[in-house]
Formats: structure tokens, sequence, C-alpha cells
């Protein structure tokens, strides 16, 4: 995916100006392609499934089909694609239900365009970037209903983990890359990629995203 080869875009928002905009400053990047454009879920389904691209920046709310209900379309069908959900932040009970159907990452529509291209590189080698402002505010969410019940499964989950291995956990839930991991815990990035990969074992998820949903939910009051 990553690596020689430019990294494959395809963007998804039912609003033509945004997807301008989005499409001048992913092909202004080095090493990316803007390989198709959607304009809502159903379309980005099938574009996806025929493009295979590497990421996917989908909007959350468009007409006729919504980014949650694509999002969970192409988990179903098996794509590879690392879907990158593009909101204001008005719709936090989707976002949060966009996380839990395993989207890579987040980013608000207003994101400065180095950071942009920075989050979909990260996505792209498995590294989401989470932005503190925004997964502050996505645990906030997901753990106030039934916050008991999520926080006694989610400290029943970090109990399986080694002293190192939550440690590493919590520096994911920060948003830290497995570089800066290695740097704040003195490890090699080899030896953290062996933690990280354990973590996502015993926490029996598939991304950074839900680790980080874990290790919020377990901190909780």
């Amino acid at each position: 995916m990553a690596g020689l080869s430019p990294l494959r875009v395809v963007v998804v928002d039912d609003d033509p100006l945004v997807r301008a905009g989005l499409r001048m400053i992913l092909g202004g990047a080095s090493g990316i392609t803007v390989v198709a454009e959607a304009d809502d879920g159903q379309q980005a389904v099938d574009v996806v499934m025929a493009e295979v691209p590497d990421v996917v920046l989908m909007d959350i709310r468009m007409p006729r089909t919504d980014g949650l209900t694509a999002t969970r379309r192409l988990q179903e069908r098996g794509s590879p694609a690392r879907i990158l959900i593009l909101t204001t932040f008005d719709t936090d009970e989707l976002v949060v239900a966009a996380l839990r159907c395993g989207a890579a990452g987040f980013l608000l529509k207003d994101t400065a365009p180095a950071d942009l291209v920075t989050a979909v590189r990260r996505a792209a080698l498995g590294e989401p970037m989470l932005s503190p402002r925004i997964t502050t505010k996505l645990i906030t969410a997901v753990t106030r209903p039934s916050g008991d019940s999520r926080r006694r499964a989610a400290r029943a989950l970090l109990a399986r983990l080694t002293q190192r291995e939550h440690e590493v956990a919590v520096a994911v839930s920060q948003g830290f890359t497995n570089t800066e991991i290695s740097q704040a815990l003195h490890m090699g990035v080899a030896t953290v990629k062996t933690h990280v990969g354990n973590v996502f074992a015993k926490l029996e998820v598939t991304n950074r995203v839900q680790v980080a949903r874990h290790v919020h939910d377990a901190e909780g009051p």
C-alpha cells in the first residue's frame, strides 16, 4: 500500500466545493493521488470497491446513503481501505457509531492542509492521526450511555495487558505514533510494534482508535 507507488485516495462528500478543495490539497502533495470522487455513500461503496484505494476521506452526512452506512458496507465487503471520517463535529452520535464500525480516524473539515496530508499518510501506514480534541469529545460521547458497564468491560480487557503493554496502550490513546512511543518509553520501534500487536490482540481490536476508546472507557469516573 504505502511505499514506492503513490497513495491512492478516494474523496467522498456531497459538496462539490469540499471535494475540489480536498483534491487540490492532496493533489499538491507528493506521493498522493486522488483516484476518484463520490457524492454520496452508495456511490462511494461502488467507487471504493472498483478503485481499491489506500485511504477514503468519507463525509458523514450525505443524502441518500450517509457515510456511516457506507463505512459499514465497506467493512462488510472486506474493503482494505482505511476510512477517515470527515466531520464538522456537530454529529457526535454518528461519529461514534462510525468508530464502532471500524473507521480508522477522524478529521475536522477545517483541518489545516498539512495536517490533512499527514493524516492520510499515517492512515495508509496503519497509524491514523487522532486529534486529542476530537478523541476527547468522542470518548465523552461514547462513554455517556451505560458508562458503568462499558467501564467494567474496558477494565477487564486492559487487565489482560502487561504493564509495558498498558503503557503502550495509553500512549496509543494519546495519539502517539510508534516512533513517538519509542522515544517516550525508551524502546526500539520494532519492540513498540510488537507491543502494539499484542495490545490489538488482547483488546480484540483492529485499529488504534478502538484502543483509545477502551483506554478512555477504563479511565472513566
